[in-house]
């Protein structure tokens, strides 16, 4: 099992910066890949970022260039560097990991933790 805590969700002001954070506990070690999503009132839970075990990462379009995913193994713990913030950033984000876990049989079964959340508000 795989624990995850979302932080660092604020209200910005529309061109400013703001880090989130995510704490990871648990089996950190059956993990492959981390993400952040986002969902906006209304709107389906989106991909944000993703970073993979080997450091390989990936951006949704509308952050290209904005927002940098990083991990720090040592702390157990994923970031996503937000700059340049737009009003359409608005959201909730979620930290999320993929991974597997193996029975005692060593049968592989594939999971998908999430964080609980953490609110960005963008307004001036």
């Amino acid at each position: 099992q795989v624990q995850l805590v979302d932080t660092g969700g604020d209200l910005v002001q529309p061109g400013g910066s703001l880090r989130l954070s995510c704490a990871a506990s648990g089996s950190v070690n059956s993990i492959n890949s981390m993400s952040w999503y986002r969902q906006a009132p209304g709107r389906e839970r989106d991909m944000v970022a993703t970073i993979t075990r080997g450091g390989a990462t990936t951006y949704a379009d509308s952050v290209k260039g904005r927002f940098s995913i990083s991990r720090d193994d040592a702390k157990n713990t994923l970031y996503l560097q937000m700059k340049n913030v737009k009003p359409e950033d608005a959201a909730v984000y979620y930290c999320s990991a993929e991974g597997l876990h193996y029975t005692d049989l060593g049968v592989p079964i594939a999971y998908r933790a999430w964080g609980q959340g953490t609110q960005v508000t963008v307004s001036s």
